[in-house]
């Protein structure tokens, strides 16, 4: 144990070595920031999370959130049947798989797209308020679904609405957890993001319930009630992080020009210092490389056993096996990412995003049902493994105070190839008749992904050794910590004292 101790002080001080220089402030206003900013880290760090208590009623209410939004978004395969049949079938409409998956596509991308914009809005009104607002939002695109059948207009109520509000109802729900977990932050988000797989679980089975007695708009009604729970939910996202902001900084902010406040505040909550850093820039573009492939099984894979296989009663059996899994890999993900000492945590993701690609190219391999089934259960695993170890490498990239906006900027990196995914796989379909093309498709992007991916702790071990051989520079390096905003992340102060 003490060797282990040693061994992650070794690797911190490493970390250390590897700051970036700070760019020099251009005023005396810059110069007061950056030790305002000093004085809310210390005030933070000083903060001992209660490490339970009402943060496991947040650890309940953010659960829902997780398990609601993303068990709506991948069951959409059953959705994606009944949209076909309800537009009168492909025999009518060729294109109609396409114009369909751009539905279920849409929204998913727009939950990573606005991730940016929702770390800003988490950093300005807080958690409670951004999280209980895109609930609303995600519910009246969910309810208004219901009185279309136009796909055109559902791209807006269900993809821009319910997508959009979902992004900005989950990111905060993340957020929160560290204003009441510390030492149990690891156990806290597995349960959370455990959640969407129970979710996912259940909703295929619910979908092909309801759907077949009430119909594909009393569906979507029955689905816009999750969201209503969730409004009420979300007012229990309360910060408790104490008020760091200076009383002196308004009368300050006074006296600055039109132009040197919007410089500080699209400092405070639009900082692309994470950009500076090459290891974070090629760890974001593999990700958003391997996901261009990641939710087409989510999509197809329903009507592929369907039309391979003829399994037109048990096809929603493939995104329970998924969802089952990914919880079992979300939930074993956390102790072993605990194991894995400082970056090489990526290995974890390299291998998942690896295994990702070599399954969803077997999927057209496979002779029957069942052994689509198998291949879905090591499909939902690598896609537990990949999510939950996302957070903690992000934290070892830029560090804790700069997370929030490096997760925020990663989710929307992923927006467009997350997006583009299932459309084009199900234009492959359209053009070639066959499903295999589409999952070979799905199945490379992965693979590549995850060996830009390989490359992360190698260019972070050469870039160390470089820092080392000029010790004189090391020296004169100095480590600052630069806010999102006044306060951490979601604790504004019109809520701090709440």
């Amino acid at each position: 144990m003490a060797l282990r101790r040693q061994k992650e002080q070794a690797l911190s001080e490493e970390k250390g070595a590897l700051e970036e220089e700070d760019e020099e402030e251009e005023s005396g206003g810059g110069r007061r920031e950056a030790s305002g900013g000093a004085a809310a880290g210390a005030a933070a760090s000083g903060f001992t999370p209660p490490e339970g208590g009402f943060g496991w009623v947040v650890v309940l209410a953010a659960t829902w959130c997780n398990g609601s939004i993303f068990g709506i978004h991948n069951s959409f395969g059953m959705l994606y049947v009944l949209l076909q049949e309800e537009g009168g079938g492909v025999e009518k409409d060729p294109s109609l798989k396409f114009k369909t998956a751009c539905v279920g596509s849409l929204g998913m991308g727009m939950i990573f797209f606005c991730s940016p914009l929702v770390s800003i809005f988490t950093d300005r009104i807080g958690c409670r308020t951004t999280s209980a607002s895109g609930a609303a939002i995600a519910f009246i695109g969910l309810f208004s679904s219901s009185f279309t059948k136009s796909l055109e207009v559902r791209y807006f109520t269900y993809g821009i609405l319910f997508g959009c509000g979902s992004s900005f109802a989950f990111q905060p729900s993340l957020v929160i957890l560290g204003h009441y977990f510390k030492r149990r932050l690891g156990l806290a988000n597995g349960l959370v993001t455990a959640g969407s797989c129970l979710f996912s679980m259940g909703l295929p089975f619910l979908l092909k319930i309801i759907s077949g007695r009430l119909g594909l708009a009393h569906t979507f009604q029955v689905l816009s009630a999750f969201m209503l729970v969730q409004i009420f939910l979300s007012l229990t996202f309360r910060p408790i992080f104490p008020s760091t902001s200076d009383p002196h900084d308004v009368e300050h902010v006074d006296h600055r020009s039109w132009r040197q406040q919007c410089v500080s505040q699209m400092r405070k909550y639009f900082n692309l210092r994470v950009f500076r850093k090459k290891t974070y820039r090629i760890w974001a573009f593999g990700i958003a490389t391997a996901v261009l492939g990641y939710f087409v099984p989510y999509m197809h894979l329903v009507k592929y056993v369907e039309v391979v296989f003829d399994e037109k009663e048990r096809g929603w059996i493939v995104l329970v096996c998924l969802g089952a899994m990914s919880g079992v890999g979300r939930l074993a993900s956390g102790p072993i990412g605990d194991l894995i000492p400082g970056l090489y945590k990526i290995y974890l993701q390299v291998a998942s995003f690896m295994v990702l690609g070599l399954m969803c190219m077997m999927i057209p391999l496979c002779q029957g049902f069942w052994g689509v089934i198998v291949v879905c259960l090591f499909l939902g695993l690598c896609d537990g493994l990949f999510i939950t170890i996302m957070a903690p490498i992000a934290f070892e990239l830029v560090g804790p105070m700069q997370a929030s906006q490096a997760i925020g900027y990663l989710l929307g990196l992923m927006a467009i190839p997350m997006t583009a995914g299932p459309p084009i796989a199900g234009f492959l379909y359209e053009r070639l008749g066959k499903y295999a093309f589409a999952f070979y498709f799905a199945g490379v992007p992965p693979i590549i992904g995850g060996l830009v991916l390989a490359f992360v702790p190698l260019v972070y071990q050469r870039q160390l050794k470089k820092k080392r051989l000029d010790s004189g520079k090391d020296k004169m390096l100095v480590s600052e910590s630069v806010m999102n905003g006044e306060l951490l992340p979601g604790a504004p102060a019109m809520e701090a004292g709440i």
